[in-house]
């Protein structure tokens, strides 16, 4: 990565690194559909751009918003943006995907699904998937935690 320039570094974000965080960060003045399809805006693999709509549409099925994909971000429950923040993080193809408190937001009913639906989309998409978070129950159901104490990484108790 050092030795890659700006532009590189930003289509390596772009194709191979999809985020999640806390606060969906979705564009309030665009549908569901648009929000998702954004970051192939800048993807340069016009292969993967080509099949953004169809991937794009699975996705959205997946997590239960395929009949919502003309909303707009503000007709839609704090849990249904998050998965629609997931959605987009995978438009790409991404190797990673990294959430930052994903579940932070959330009641307790949407960050249990969240969470779930982050796993099954981590088996079913064979992406990896690094979660960072205070929410222990979360925290629990990956495969490997650690812990972050006085500044020192290190295995959580009973985890691997």
């Amino acid at each position: 990565m050092n030795a890659l320039d700006d532009l590189q570094i930003a289509a390596v974000r772009n194709r191979q690194i999809g985020f999640v965080f806390q606060a969906h960060y979705l564009l309030p003045q665009c549908t569901v559909w648009e929000n998702v399809l954004v970051p192939t805006l800048a993807c340069s693999d016009a292969a993967l751009r080509d099949g953004a709509g169809e991937r794009a549409e699975r996705l959205l099925k997946r997590v239960g918003l395929g009949e919502r994909k003309s909303h707009r971000p503000g007709e839609l429950s704090g849990g249904e943006r998050q998965r629609v923040a997931v959605v987009r993080a995978l438009i790409n193809q991404p190797q990673l995907l990294l959430a930052d408190e994903p579940t932070g937001s959330l009641d307790h009913a949407s960050a249990q699904e969240l969470g779930e639906l982050l796993l099954e989309l981590n088996r079913e998409e064979g992406v990896t998937l690094i979660v960072v978070t205070h929410a222990r129950d979360l925290a629990q159901r990956m495969g490997r935690v650690l812990e972050l104490k006085d500044g020192h990484l290190a295995a959580a108790e009973g985890r691997g």
